[in-house]
This record gives structure tokens, sequence and C-alpha cells, in this order.
């Protein structure tokens, strides 16, 4: 049996809008081994995000459960989920607008520890002490404690958002896309800290991206959503070699490649998006795949093992061939 710290089952985060009721995260479920990383890819808006938030509790799902290292931490108050927050924690995106430009990286770093007592009965220095040996961990040099983070630039604001991650000692962290707004340089800096600090600390990722390279580079096992549904699971490896679902087909194929003539496989996807508000009891990818079938319109397709940890939903994958078969739309 695999050592599962996370546990979602069957998880929807629902939203009301004066159009209907706009499904964000629609019956998502999944595991994630302790000590390894899941990589949560899909196009913008496809609910990547909010399925991050809902697993750590900064958002109330709307149903299904989350289990965190065998404990049901779905129907928490915020006094219990308080205590947990020591274990779960988030990297941001945007290293500028979630730290406070009015604070300090020595207050900034300081303050969940200080919030949660984790030093009770120290004095200033011994928390400033221990600020300066997070900073160390994620190589910030000690002459910027004093510094405001519109004075530094976006990789050493990232690695105060990492600072603070880990300054409650978390077993698990959600890394929400937190290289995307970083130069390609600095973005392999920042990758190759969070593994190194994986692997020091025994950490759990969640890793959140719209970049297939990344999350090659950096995940064990790579979950693909569409319009709040995961359409494949499988480890990375099988993933790329083998990848079965049309999307996820479509989306390997953007990786960009160095050719001279371009790259030949790669794959348009053509009609609308389904709208997330009140969508129809259908394949949400129907309206911009070329594999249609009569079932693919009668219903949403389940989730599927058609190999050992390769899960696919996708009406037109049979098991026994583990290959689209194109048919004749309805």
């Amino acid at each position: 049996m695999a050592d599962n710290i996370i546990e979602v089952k069957n998880l929807k985060k629902y939203f009301k809008t004066p159009h209907g009721i706009v499904h964000a995260v629609d019956d998502v479920s999944f595991n994630i081994e302790r000590g390894k990383t899941l990589g949560v890819v899909g196009e913008s808006g496809c609910g990547k995000s909010t399925l991050g938030r809902n697993i750590i509790r900064l958002q109330d799902p709307t149903a299904g459960q989350i289990i965190y290292d065998g404990q049901d931490i779905t129907d928490l108050n915020n006094q219990q989920m308080k205590r947990m927050r020591h274990d779960l924690q988030i990297i941001f995106q945007d290293p500028y607008s979630s730290l406070n430009p009015r604070k300090t990286v020595m207050e900034i770093i300081s303050e969940p520890i200080l919030f949660n007592k984790l030093m009770k009965g120290s004095n200033k220095q011994d928390v400033e002490k221990r600020v300066r040996e997070l900073m160390d961990t994620v190589g910030l040099a000690q002459r910027l404690i004093n510094s405001y983070p519109h004075e530094l630039d976006g990789g050493r604001r990232q690695r105060i958002g990492i600072a603070r991650a880990l300054s409650l000692n978390p077993k698990f962290i959600v890394c929400d896309e937190p290289v995307s707004a970083l130069d390609v340089s600095i973005q392999a800096q920042v990758l190759n800290l969070l593994k190194d600090l994986q692997k020091e600390m025994g950490l759990t990722y969640m890793f959140i991206t719209h970049d297939l390279s990344v999350v090659n580079y950096f995940s064990d096992d790579i979950l693909v959503m569409y319009l709040g549904m995961v359409v494949e699971k499988a480890p990375a490896e099988v993933l790329f070699k083998n990848p079965i679902h049309p999307y996820t087909k479509a989306l390997l194929s953007a990786i960009l490649v160095p050719k001279v003539n371009g790259n030949p496989d790669h794959i348009s996807l053509r009609g609308e998006v389904t709208s997330p508000i009140d969508p129809p009891d259908e394949c949400r990818f129907t309206r911009r795949c070329d594999y249609i079938c009569d079932a693919c319109k009668a219903g949403t397709p389940p989730l599927i093992e058609i190999e050992p940890n390769h899960f696919v939903a996708c009406h037109c994958v049979k098991p026994e061939g583990i290959t689209l078969q194109r048919t004749v739309g309805v």
C-alpha cells in the first residue's frame, strides 16, 4: 500500500453567479504519496489553483473529502485548521502581490512564527536567528533582512515566499505556479532549490503550472485538468511517452521544439470551449475533440485505469487497446 499523505475524494467547488453556477472543480479524486510531487497542468481557468486552495482549506469545498495524513480535514473549523496550518502551506504565484509591501523581509518571514507561537517565550534575538537560518536555507543573503519587497528582484521575492512557507516546518506545500512570473534563469534556480529542499526535508509538493517542460522536470506524477475535471493522470515518464487523452496529446504537442521547420506534430484545437457555468452532462472536451462517439454527448466519462497507475477519462479510449478510436460524430 502506498503511503499517501493527501487523499482527495470526489472534491467539488462551485461558485454562484448571477448567470448560474460555475463548476470550478467538479468531482476530482486523486492521492499524493509522501515525499513525492504531483504536477497539475491545464490551460488557464481549468481549476488548478482553486483545487490547490481547497486542499489546504484556504477555500471551503462544496462537496467531497480531503484527507491529510489519515485525518479528514474537510469540515474542520478555522480554529482547528489553524493547528493544521503548521503542516499545510502554499507558495503563491506572484512573488510581489503575495508579500506585504509595508513589511521587511524579517517581518514577513517571522510573522507566521509569531502568529502561531512556535517560539513562545523566545526573545527577539532567537526569532531573528530563526529567520536568518531560513534565509540561508533558501539562498537569500542575510544582508537583505531589513529590505522591503519592492527593493528586491522577482527571484529574491519568491525566495522570501518559500522561506515564509518553510517557517512552520510544513509537510505538504502547494506550489501555485511559483516560477511563472520569473525569468528563465531564475526559474531554474528556484526549481532546483525546491527539489533540494524536498530531499533534505522530506517535503511533499502539489506543483501547479501550465509549463509542461517544467512539470516534466519537477514532478513524479502528473494530473491533467480540463474545465474543472481530471482527464488524465499518470507517472510523468509514462504521460510524456504515451499520452492517451486527446487534450493531453494537444497540450504535449504545444511544447516548443528546436526544429527549423517547427513542430510538424502540433495539434491545433478547434471549436469553442464549453462554458463552466452549468455545463451539460457530456464530455466537456466534445466541442474541441476529433474523436467523437455517441457516448460523448450521453454523459460525462468516468476516470478509468487503462494500465497500472494510468487513468483516463474518455469514452473513446478502450482499455484493451489503450488507443483512441476515431469514430463518426453524432
